[in-house]
């Protein structure tokens, strides 16, 4: 393995999920934009990214895009604007003309997973090009899996799919190990198959995570690498999850 890829990874682009209200929060302020650590939660998700020499970073904007766009406007990011929210995947979609031409592998995270390290992505997208994957999604087991979607694999353990909750049969919802939303994808593989994703679900979204699917049926490799301390990549949707977070990168 190349060892020199473990510190900068130059051919990674970073697209961050940005463009929520984040309607549990109580409160009108953008939910990436909440104070973590004497900053906004997106600015920790933006020198994570950058810090693995990510380049270029877009950042997925709609809900009170100019606010977003305003508070993170010098760290050297790029923006594309979601103005309808149809979905994770529709989001991703928003940055295809930003990265065409530039980056083999891109990441793809949300913007409030302020405790995520530089060193966890970087061994994160290590473990995607060892697996020559196509897509690699970032897991994790939880006491409580409500809310997210869950890792469903196969007998010999390989990832099939990920299942929304609200798509989940009860034996689905059982399912501890979930998606963290942190991804890899392949660029040639990822940009073909968003355009044949469809919006044939609960929640009537282009979903990111029916990628997974669709590569795995068309035979390419997709893998799955779980966090062991999933407080990393907890997310925020409430006050109760903000304080957590909160609490975490404190302890930092």
């Amino acid at each position: 393995m190349n060892h020199s890829h473990s510190h900068s990874h130059p051919h990674v682009a970073a697209v961050i999920l940005a463009a929520g209200m984040g309607k549990r929060m109580q409160s009108d302020l953008p939910k990436v934009l909440h104070y973590v650590g004497g900053r906004p939660m997106l600015l920790h998700v933006i020198d994570a990214v950058n810090a693995i020499g990510a380049s270029p970073v877009v950042v997925i904007t709609g809900y009170q895009a100019a606010r977003v766009e305003a508070a993170s406007a010098n760290s050297g990011v790029m923006f594309a604007r979601q103005e309808q929210q149809l979905g994770t995947g529709h989001a991703v979609m928003q940055a295809a003309a930003a990265l065409s031409g530039h980056a083999r592998t891109i990441v793809v995270l949300n913007g409030d997973v302020p405790g995520l390290r530089p060193a966890t992505i970087r061994a994160f997208i290590d473990y995607h090009e060892h697996e020559r994957a196509a897509a690699t999604v970032l897991t994790a087991v939880l006491e409580d899996a409500s809310g997210y979607g869950r890792i469903v694999r196969d007998a010999q353990n390989h990832l099939l799919r990920i299942v929304e909750e609200k798509d989940a049969t009860p034996e689905e919802r059982a399912i501890r190990e979930i998606n963290s939303g942190l991804f890899c994808f392949e660029a040639p593989e990822l940009f073909p198959a968003l355009k044949r994703v469809t919006r044939r679900n609960a929640q009537n979204e282009y979903y990111i995570t029916d990628v997974i699917e669709l590569l795995a049926a068309e035979g390419k490799r997709v893998a799955a690498w779980r966090i062991e301390d999933a407080r990393e990549v907890a997310g925020v949707n409430n006050p109760d999850e903000l304080d957590a977070v909160r609490r975490f990168v404190g302890d930092e």
